[in-house]
């Protein structure tokens, strides 16, 4: 499975040889749990774990909700209150499936960020960096669309909201926004889409999640010096890696319990914190909520879509050079949209020939603020689109924008790394010692 050279699994009783030939789910599962890992990996590469974790978590729990949920306008509200009153541990199921999309997305923001960190993006890894993106957008889209089905007043709205932008899009727009909503307006052929796409999307993920996996365990993981093990032998290999079992997977449960010890207090003692109170209001199309707000996990990109206005000039100048076919509003969408487009591309944007941020001094500075800039952003998503709010959500998308097509392509040229180890066993002894090394 892994270009690293490791030793393969052998089936020795009469069974195991027999299945073996037949259907090699054996072998496949002893290559994957055994994969040589480099040994130097640190905390930030146990969010893997936490997103599979994760991605069961809210199947499981989305199944079982749907069993006493009632995809139509006049049932949804009340059946999710049936689920909150009468279904027993209804409310517990529904908090931990609510609650359980902010931690996927919390985990899957921290995992994109450590990757923009170390460079898990370089070759040979593009394609694997690519599929995760993907996941990242149908998560984006499972999540939109799971919002809506409580059929509260912040879902109704926020449907008619994101819906509306594509109507933005000139000449094919209006068709493609009638064929989402089922109709001309938000009504119970669009909560019947959503619903049905809510439950068809987590299936295609992990169908994607298991390229995912494929794909890096084809390459070998990334680590924190952006080294390649080295692959010349099986002894060379072994001294830059460890089996994924045991100690990979033992440092991973032990984080996965902590994160889920404080999840689990937070569905326990705090279940609506990140909710809205207005979706606990049944929807009313005659009545709009005095401020909309998305969802946390959609902020950052919901001010990005608010910040180009009409009086920004490269909103004027677009408009101007295209005839007026590029307004205000389908330039918010382009934003929005590009600002994702641009971490697609972040493989060929970085021209750096070093892959770890650990030795670039001027690429961290860099970095740290678009970690700053995204939290920000994220503040101005849930603020009024007034100013200083549009000031500075403007500001933040500039940045955004200006890291991935300007400063990195840049820094690539101008920056001056530090030295990098020669390999992966030479830092690992340099951080923890020869006598780190785990006994035989």
């Amino acid at each position: 499975m892994s270009g690293i050279p490791h030793d393969h699994y052998e089936p020795k009783s009469g069974f195991e040889k027999w299945l073996h030939k037949r259907l090699p789910v054996v072998g496949l599962m002893y290559d994957t749990i055994m994969i040589p890992t480099p040994k130097n990996l640190n905390w930030w590469w146990i969010w893997g774990i936490v997103l599979a974790y994760c991605l069961v978590h809210m199947i499981v729990t989305g199944i079982i909700l749907v069993m006493h949920y009632t995809p139509h306008v006049d049932y949804a509200f009340a059946s999710v209150e049936h689920i909150m009153r009468d279904v027993r541990g209804g409310h517990m199921l529904r908090y931990l499936h609510m609650n359980g999309a902010s931690l996927f997305f919390l985990a899957v923001y921290i995992h994109i960020f450590r990757g923009l960190y170390y460079g898990s993006y370089k070759a040979p890894r593009e394609v694997t960096w690519i599929i995760g993106m993907l996941i990242f957008l149908l998560m984006m889209a499972t999540g939109f669309m799971g919002y809506v089905l409580p059929w509260g007043q912040m879902s109704f709205w926020g449907a008619t909201v994101i819906t509306g932008l594509f109507g933005a899009i000139p000449f094919i727009g209006e068709p493609i926004q009638t064929w989402l909503l089922g109709g001309p307006a938000v009504d119970n052929a669009t909560l019947n889409r959503f619903f049905s796409l809510h439950y068809l999307l987590p299936f295609v993920i992990a169908a994607l999640v298991i390229v995912h996996i494929w794909a890096f365990h084809t390459t070998g993981n990334n680590n924190p010096t952006g080294v390649e093990v080295r692959r010349g032998s099986k002894e060379e290999a072994e001294k830059d890696t460890l089996p994924f079992w045991p100690y990979f997977v033992i440092k991973d449960l032990f984080a996965l319990a902590v994160i889920l010890a404080i999840f689990f207090a937070i569905v326990g003692f705090m279940p609506n914190y990140l909710g809205h109170p207005d979706n606990y209001i049944e929807a009313n199309p005659l009545v709009t909520p005095s401020h909309i707000v998305p969802e946390w996990y959609f902020l950052p990109f919901y001010a990005i879509l608010r910040a180009f206005t009409s009086d920004v000039w490269v909103v004027m100048f677009a408009s101007w050079i295209t005839g007026g076919i590029i307004d205000a509003k389908f330039f918010g969408v382009l934003a929005m949209f590009g600002a994702i487009i641009v971490m697609v591309l972040v493989p060929w944007l970085d021209t750096s020939r070093v892959r770890s941020g650990r030795f670039r001094p001027q690429f961290r500075w860099w970095f740290y603020l678009l970690i700053i800039d995204f939290v920000v952003l994220m503040w101005c998503g849930a603020m009024p689109a007034e100013p200083p709010y549009s000031t500075i959500a403007l500001i933040g998308s500039a940045y955004w924008f200006a890291y991935f097509l300007v400063i990195l392509p840049i820094l690539g040229v101008i920056e001056k790394p530090t030295a990098v180890p020669a390999t992966i066993e030479e830092d690992f002894e340099a951080h923890y010692g020869t006598k780190a090394t785990p006994a035989e």
